[in-house]
């Protein structure tokens, strides 16, 4: 029974660890970077003790939620990669950079803000740009992307989805959604009329008062 005991230990430390970070992660996106961490550990059900276990310093937890974030972000470029389809590779990789982008709603820019000497931001950057370029290069190779479409366009498109300003993370979200059909729609090199997403609402309903004419009163 004790044999086992180390194994079962070392199970439950992931366990926190995960629930930490995801708790970490949550937080971080929705209030800012500002949040105790006494909070991130009742969030994530594990005592104070137990955080500063896994995490000493609060930079280092920040800094292991947005290594986690820029993983994800590799992650989408590679598995348009290992796509068959080099087109519908390079669709499903800006729907779900879009998409991860509209979750992470600052999170990455307040990081590099406040701990800009915390990772090697360069060499995670240098390596999603080229898988990044690797999909333009296939996609293009098909006949369905336009041929002048460069690295920078999916740059561009990044910076632009990451200005989208919504009442609400659901709006948000459905914003990049449209977006990103958007601008696989302009990406092709024979745009079709594809069905969009719904239109989400990002401003409050407003009123137009009526124009009044100088039709003299009928009586």
């Amino acid at each position: 029974m004790t044999a086992h005991l180390p194994q079962a230990q070392r199970s439950d430390a992931r366990d926190n660890r995960e629930r930490i970070l995801e708790a970490a992660r949550t937080v971080f996106v929705s209030a800012g970077l500002d949040v105790p961490l006494r909070e991130i550990a009742r969030r994530a059900g594990v005592g104070p003790a137990t955080l500063y276990r896994h995490f000493p310093t609060k930079e280092m937890l920040v800094a292991e939620a947005f290594t986690d974030q820029m993983l994800a972000c590799r992650s989408i470029v590679d598995e348009g990669l290992a796509d068959p389809d080099p087109w519908h590779g390079f669709c499903l990789a800006i729907e779900k950079l879009c998409e991860l982008q509209a979750h992470d709603h600052g999170f990455t820019a307040a990081f590099m803000s406040a701990y800009p000497h915390a990772l090697d931001f360069a060499a995670i950057r240098t390596s999603s740009l080229t898988g990044a370029a690797e999909l333009i290069r296939r996609a293009k190779d098909t006949g369905r992307l336009r041929p002048d479409i460069v690295l920078d366009d999916l740059i561009l498109m990044i910076m632009a989805n990451n200005g989208i300003h919504a009442s609400t993370p659901a709006a948000r979200i459905a914003a990049s959604r449209r977006f990103a059909a958007l601008m696989i729609q302009a990406f092709q090199a024979s745009p079709a009329s594809s069905p969009l997403p719904p239109v989400p609402r990002l401003m409050p309903a407003v009123s137009v008062p009526r124009h009044k004419t100088n039709r003299p009163d009928p009586g």
